[in-house]
């Protein structure tokens, strides 16, 4: 990649401001991009940091894609070559660069830890950059800058090299000492040896089911062999794979939808569908997904009557001045507030959106309201519960898919109490027994579905729990279709099967820049290869 010495000592400064990464748990004095002799300790969180800024832009717009927060040109599929630019710049020219110094330096020192967790991290940035992308640069891009023009391969090529790279990871982790020091070294697990080698099963179990529709027969074995060996999995909240923000302006290590949002200006307009998915099926996570600034708007373009002011996908007029007005993040996922004000427009029928307790009065959000504090969730205890269950329910693998939905239910409420009520967030817990109910309702609502109504429940709550990660609500949702949205008001496009590719490396790289534009046109309607 050409564009590498141009942008990469600036990426990482942009990664960490910008993209609302953590600085406070790394002290770096000189810089861990360029070290005359790495440092691993400064390096690997380094990776995990710049990792979670890079992948802001592509979770921003699949979150928009799935129908989760809107902006007027991404809710109608128009996509072109400077969206994802920063997104795929960063994790080329930053993330993965500096993670294969991590791999061979920690090779050369024989450190094994740091080798495992760095073959980890590459597995999951490659398998993320297949499922958005297809097909990328893989094994040339490994070679850093002795390379100007790597070579695209095929996303199904590269899943198959990814599955071997996990297991190398494996056994690299049970080689010698698993003693990363200081832990803080490790910003997502601590150094913890057993919950990587549970984030690296996890992994894998995540990329067979993401096959299942091309290669069945992998697909059910891979799954079956995880089950049958009973490989560790995340199994327990505590154990998800995810990045937590801090509370600090300075440095800015909040979460970018709550730096994005709770200011004067905003970025995003809430999707008023999901807003609507949630209020109509009587979700009780709403008030903590959402923050509305005014009880009731019954003028413009959504009157709703309850305050709850988003934009339909798709929607093309032109914003108002709303920024006041219209339904902002809440606690949950963005560590903003929790919305506890009356709904006006709540009837009987509502057993867990209910008014009860709710006694505060909306107000306009500032920075200093809610703590940033939120959490990207990239592989939930939550998500390994409902891939069970649809692993259970279409590939006959071991595990009651009904018991699987209705886990992968309670954990993801669960995680919602969690971050509303750690870092300084201040949330209600949803109760023990309003969890318990609303679980019972939703299995009724399963038992009483056809298989194919039953995969329909156990995707709908998972994408309900993918709040947070667009990502891979936008994969799920091309594998299965899964759960039905609306179209567009007024679409400029079909809807994207690939994201676009940065329109640098476009023009950049030999091996493409001169069919650029086929090139990029194709992204719009050529599936990724598990994509039947």
């Amino acid at each position: 990649m050409k564009v590498i010495t141009l942008i990469r000592i600036a990426s990482f400064v942009s990664l960490l401001f910008i993209g609302s990464a953590c600085k406070e748990f790394i002290d770096i004095n000189a810089d861990p991009n360029n070290p005359t002799t790495p440092v691993l300790e400064l390096l690997l969180p380094a990776t995990q940091v710049s990792m979670t800024g890079s992948l802001r832009d592509v979770n921003q717009g699949t979150s928009i894609l799935m129908q989760q927060l809107y902006t007027s040109n991404t809710s109608r599929n128009f996509q072109d070559g400077t969206d994802y630019q920063q997104s795929w710049n960063g994790l080329y020219t930053q993330v993965l660069n500096d993670i294969e110094i991590v791999i061979r330096e920690g090779t050369k020192q024989q450190r094994w830890d740091y080798v495992s967790i760095a073959k980890l991290e590459k597995a999951y940035i490659y398998s993320l950059m297949v499922d958005l992308w297809g097909d990328i640069p893989f094994a040339d891009a490994s070679k850093g800058l002795t390379v100007s023009d790597p070579t695209f391969e095929s996303g199904a090529t590269i899943y198959d090299k990814l599955f071997t790279l996990i297991d190398e990871a494996l056994a690299d982790a049970n080689k010698g000492n698993f003693a990363i020091q200081p832990t803080t070294a490790d910003i997502i697990y601590k150094g913890d040896k057993a919950a990587w080698i549970r984030m690296a099963n996890t992994l894998k179990l995540k990329l067979f089911n993401q096959i299942r529709l091309v290669q069945a027969d992998k697909a059910k074995a891979g799954i079956a062999a995880i089950l049958s060996a009973n490989a560790p999995l995340i199994a327990t909240n505590a154990q998800d794979f995810s990045f937590r923000f801090g509370t600090t302006e300075t440095p800015a290590n909040r979460h970018p939808w709550h730096r994005s949002e709770y200011q004067a200006s905003k970025s995003y307009y809430m999707s008023q569908g999901f807003i609507e998915r949630l209020f109509n099926t009587d979700d009780p996570r709403i008030r903590y997904f959402f923050y509305r600034q005014t009880s009731n708007y019954t003028v413009g373009f959504t009157p709703t009557g309850n305050g709850y002011f988003g934009r339909y996908t798709g929607d093309a007029t032109a914003s108002p001045n709303d920024n006041a007005l219209k339904a902002t993040v809440g606690v949950y996922p963005a560590g903003g507030l929790y919305d506890n004000g009356p709904i006006n427009n709540l009837t009987s029928a509502n057993v867990f959106i209910t008014n009860a307790g709710a006694t505060s009065a909306p107000k306009v959000v500032s920075n200093t309201d809610g703590t940033g504090a939120g959490v990207f969730p990239f592989m939930t205890n939550a998500m390994v519960k409902f891939i069970l269950a649809e692993a259970a329910l279409t590939l006959g693998t071991t595990g009651d898919a009904k018991q699987l939905f209705q886990d992968g239910i309670t954990a993801h409420l669960n995680s919602v109490n969690t971050i509303s009520s750690t870092s300084g967030n201040s949330a209600p817990a949803i109760s023990a027994a309003t969890i318990t109910a609303f679980v019972a309702n939703r299995t009724s609502q399963y038992d009483a579905a056809d298989a194919a109504g039953k995969l329909n429940a156990i995707m709908t709550q998972k994408y309900i729990a993918l709040y947070g990660n667009g990502m891979e609500a936008y994969n799920d949702y091309r594998r299965t279709g899964l759960p039905a949205l609306p179209a567009p008001i007024a679409p400029l496009n079909t809807f994207p099967l690939r994201l676009t590719y940065s329109i640098t490396e476009l023009s950049t790289n030999a091996n493409v820049s001169a069919k650029a534009d086929q090139v990029q046109t194709a992204q719009q309607t050529t599936p990724v290869f598990w994509d039947k």
